[in-house]
């Protein structure tokens, strides 16, 4: 088979190297520069984490995934992957039915030694928290952050040296259709990229470049901080792992201060806003940043008052219910789409190149299919249903 994969973010290049290991030709389309520093792959940090409440689909794919970055540290010859740790605490009990209880009994259950931690556990090996505020949660070993960026690179760098052949600088402009049957695409320099499978890894811009899917796809604008402690010592990562904060209903993670940055990354997830991929305006507000600010007071007393280094707009793929779209288009032969999620693939990384190609190969996962009918109540609750990225 000869494909044609369109966007070098995380889920064209792992999508790309997986076709390649099976044996088909792989051209890899990307407007450049690489890793693209518009894409939401390319960033300081990401989380790893097992944690997916009652979820035992993605809690099983996510053990993969775990293994999967252990593995690509041995072949990077590079920690990229660090694992801290995930911690979740809550303002209320952990309980069944909310994220933090039901993924406590979920991953006991498959036999992962979880910590529930308890206020004065919390104020003893925790203490840039604020204990009175956050009295319960869950601590789990596994799981930590990767630096997404620089894996991007890596994965890119180990593709050309497997034979996909990068073609930097094609900016894709339309499909290229014979009838209802894609064979390839056109690129705004007038370029044709003829391909037998064409896999539509556009990540934020799909819904943009191919405006058919506008109504299941919404590019969404979510705010992130970089924050200079005065007092680092609180922050590194052995008192201050990856955590989510109330995350079903506050929306704040973030990460241990970077060893080489010398920041604190925080962000939100929630709703976001709307924001083209490409536009200019990707500023985070003075609202957001009073947000944080109020967020930081009660939490993290320490970080209240931090010099904050940087902002950005992180702009990912929406999908209504918060899952992969990652599936054959049955009305356009050849087509494949690659996207979605809601800002939570990065974790995946290591496995989402196989559901891809399976996808190609005529192989797509149910909870993954073409949905267009999924419509549900864009609610703030259900954004957060599958938590950060």
């Amino acid at each position: 088979m000869n494909a044609l994969v369109l966007g070098a973010g995380i889920f064209g290049v792992t999508g790309a190297l997986e076709l390649r290991r099976r044996g088909h030709r792989v051209q890899l389309l990307d407007p450049g520069p690489l890793p693209h520093p518009l894409a939401a792959s390319t960033d300081l940090s990401k989380v790893v984490r097992l944690e997916y409440g009652a979820d035992e689909e993605y809690t099983r794919m996510a053990e993969r995934s775990l293994e999967g970055w252990r593995e690509w540290n041995r072949t990077f010859g590079a920690p990229l992957f660090h694992e801290t740790g995930v911690m979740f605490l809550r303002r209320t009990p952990v309980a069944s039915g909310t994220f933090e209880g039901d993924s406590l009994a979920l991953l006991r259950r498959r036999g992962h030694p979880i910590e529930h931690l308890s206020r004065d556990l919390i104020r003893a090996r925790f203490p840039a928290w604020n204990a009175d505020r956050y009295g319960d949660g869950i601590f789990n070993a596994a799981g930590g952050y990767v630096e997404s960026g620089r894996v991007v690179e890596r994965l890119l760098q180990l593709a050309v040296a497997e034979g996909v052949e990068l073609c930097e600088g094609a900016t894709f402009a339309a499909l290229d259709l014979r009838g209802a049957r894609v064979v390839g695409a056109l690129t705004s320099d007038g370029r044709c990229f003829p391909a037998d499978c064409v896999i539509a890894a556009l990540g934020s811009w799909t819904p943009h470049a191919l405006p058919f899917t506008s109504g299941w796809f919404r590019s969404s604008g979510m705010p992130v901080f970089h924050l200079r402690p005065d007092d680092p010592a609180p922050f590194v990562a052995e008192r201050f792992p990856v955590f989510g904060a109330d995350i079903s209903s506050s929306g704040y993670y973030g990460f241990p201060m970077h060893p080489e940055a010398g920041v604190v990354k925080i962000a939100n997830h929630g709703v976001g806003r709307a924001v083209h991929p490409s536009s200019a305006d990707r500023v985070v507000g003075e609202g957001e940043i009073a947000a944080l600010r109020a967020f930081l007071e009660e939490t993290f007393p320490a970080l209240a008052r931090a010099q904050l280094v940087s902002t950005r707009v992180c702009v990912y793929c929406d999908t209504w219910d918060g899952h992969f779209w990652i599936a054959r288009d049955p009305e356009r032969e050849g087509l494949v789409l690659a996207t979605g999620g809601s800002g939570h693939a990065y974790k995946f990384a290591p496995v989402l190149g196989g559901l891809i190609a399976d996808a190609a190969e005529g192989r797509g996962q149910e909870k993954f299919r073409w949905r267009p009918e999924v419509r549900p109540e864009r609610s703030e609750e259900a954004a957060r249903k599958q938590s950060p990225a």
